[in-house]
This record gives structure tokens, sequence and C-alpha cells, in this order.
């Protein structure tokens, strides 16, 4: 794993400093183009701002030069930019970051909570931990659904997701963690108690994506993306360490023995993008963000699946190019595509090698 380390340390996370940073502007760009390292999206958004924020204040923490810089200007994005008055963040940007959408997102709300819970292990004060407490407020107050969970967005959206359920899960246990506050953990407590009750479906085994109004899954047998089984594996493992209680792991067994079964392609051991819950592949891509939550999950059971963590390592890596860019997508035909590298999976990059390199050295 140290290539992989060596790797986002000192080629992705300074060439993102050096080309994906709009310090004019004081705003991130959306992408790079594989070869002119330009960016060719002509507008931003809020996820991107909050990812990058938590992306660079991993490297912060580990003496990226810098890094500090990065994060201040996108605090400052948030702050002035995407803040509006109602205390929810606006969604999407012109390149001279005016608000062109000015939707409330669960999703990207989560990421925001994300960015300022990591930014606070990073830069002392009082004032992240304020602005954390109050987009919570936020999140409550206004997206709580009368059906459990929350909405996904204002205006209301459907279908509703599993997905900003998970990354507010996420959010929450970093905040918990950041600022020591016991509200955050409970209300991960009770994301948690969602997934077991509403989100997980255990005739099948798997996690369902997409959900009526009133949180039923859309379809049967339903779309379930091993990408996501394996960041709840690894995000129940989080919160049961955090909150001192066992974690689930029933629900976890049964995404894992799906991954395992019915997730990864056998020819390149990359996880499919999308497989139905019956087993049938729905969506015969690789895309390199599932490999990343990948390497979190292996990482856990590395002790007594050594070939499985390593298949993980390998798999990434084959993504990964040189210059600190990425191959965004494998296709069904074994190639790799060539379409600008997202800004947005620095942010999978980071968690999952950062993670794997502190927790196994």
């Amino acid at each position: 794993m140290h290539d992989l380390w060596s790797w986002l340390a000192g080629a992705a996370w300074p060439l993102w400093l050096s080309h994906g940073v709009d310090w004019r502007e004081g705003a991130f760009h959306e992408s790079l183009d594989l070869e002119s390292r330009h960016c060719p999206v002509p507008f931003r958004r809020l996820r991107v701002a909050a990812r990058q924020v938590y992306s660079f204040s991993l490297a912060q923490r580990h003496g990226l030069p810098r890094a500090d810089e990065a994060v201040e200007l996108g605090l400052r994005f948030l702050r002035r930019h995407a803040a509006r008055p109602d205390g929810g963040y606006a969604w999407r940007f012109s390149l001279d970051n005016q608000v062109i959408d000015d939707r409330r997102d669960l999703y990207d709300h989560a990421f925001v909570l994300l960015a300022l819970s990591t930014a606070a292990t990073v830069q002392p004060g009082t004032e992240l931990r304020d602005a954390a407490l109050a987009l919570d407020d936020f999140i409550e107050h206004h997206l709580t659904h009368a059906e459990g969970g929350y909405l996904e967005s204002l205006p209301p959206d459907l279908p509703r997701r599993q997905n900003p359920h998970m990354h507010l899960l996420e959010a929450r246990l970093a905040a918990a963690a950041s600022f020591g506050d016991q509200r955050f953990l409970d209300a991960a407590g009770r994301l948690v108690a969602l997934f077991r009750t509403r989100l997980f479906q255990p005739g099948s085994g798997t996690l369902a994506e997409f959900f009526t109004d009133d949180l039923r899954p859309m379809d049967d047998p339903h779309p379930a993306e091993p990408g996501h089984a394996c960041e709840w594996i690894w995000l129940l493992d989080q919160h049961a360490r955090l909150a001192g209680v066992q974690a689930a792991p029933e629900e976890a067994a049964a995404l894992q023995r799906f991954v395992d079964g019915w997730g990864r392609d056998p020819g390149t051991g990359a996880l499919f993008d999308v497989v139905g819950s019956d087993g049938t592949i729905r969506s015969a891509g690789a895309r390199l963000w599932p490999q990343a939550e990948r390497l979190k999950s292996a990482a856990l059971r590395r002790h007594n699946r050594p070939d499985d963590f390593a298949e993980a390592g390998r798999v990434l890596h084959g993504y990964l190019r040189p210059d600190g860019l990425w191959h965004e997508r494998r296709l069904p035909d074994g190639s790799f595509s060539g379409e600008p590298a997202p800004a947005s999976s620095l942010y999978h990059l980071s968690c999952a090698i950062t993670e794997v390199r502190d927790r196994c050295g």
C-alpha cells in the first residue's frame, strides 16, 4: 500500500493543488483534462468545494505545502458565496462564483458538514464548530422527512436515495470526532437505525438505492451498487468504534457476501458499478470510486482475507496515472476511458488511502 500513499502525497495532492485550484477566483475546478490539465466545465458545484476542503485538510494534516491556503480558500468560498441567509447552502455556481441554482441539496449539505468537521482538525478555534452546529440545525429543521430520514432537497425531489443518508452519517461521525458534541453521535446512531430498518433489505441481503416518498424500495429486484455496500461496511465499523457499541454484524456480513458473490468482475477484479439484487449485472462498467471504497472495507478484514486486501490495492492502483490524475472508469471491454478526471473523485482517493495508511501503517 506504500505505492498508493506515495502517489497520493507525492503526485495527486500536489497536482490538484497546482492545477485544480482556481486561485484567481477563489474556488476549485470541477475536473482536469488528462492531457491539457485544463478544466472544461463551465460551472462549479457545492459538493466539489466541500470535497476539496476535505481532501486538502487531510493533505495539510500530512504536511503538504500550501494545503492550508487551499483549505482557507475553500472555507472562504463556502462562507462568502455558498452560505444562504436561511442557514443552508446554494447548489451550483457560475465561474465567477455567482449562484445559478439555489436549491438545498441533502447530499451536498452532508459534504459541507464533513468539510467543516475535517478542516477543524487542522484549524483551531470555535468558528467551524459553530458553523457545523448551525448546518446540522438547518438539516434537522428544514430537511427532516415525516416518513423517516431526510428530504432529497428543497424543493423536494424524487426518488429518495440512500446515498445522501450514508454521507450524512459519515459527516456526523466526523463531526462527533472533531467537536466532541454528543448530538452528532446521537444523530449518527439514528441514521444507523434507519439503515437497519429501512434502507437495508434483509430478503436479498442488499442495500436498496432508490425509494418512494414513504421510503419503500422502488423496484424488485432493485439495483444495488457494490461500492455503496463497501462504504456502509466501513461506516458501520466507524460508528461502532466511535460510539462504543456493537457493529451491525448481520447486515455488514450480508453486504460483504453480496460484494464477494456478485459485485466483482472475475476478469479484472474491479467492482461493477451496478448489480441487481438478484445478482444480475446492471452496469458492467467499473468506475474509480467503488474501487477506493472497496479498499476501505477490505482493510477491515485484511488479517482474515489478505488476498482480498491485496487485490483491492492492485485494482485501485491500476486506475492511477503517474502524474497524479486517474482514469475515471473502466469500460465493459476492459479499457480505460480518457475523460477528464473529476475533482470529486479526489475525496474518495484521499479518504481511502489515508484511512488505510493510518489503520494499517
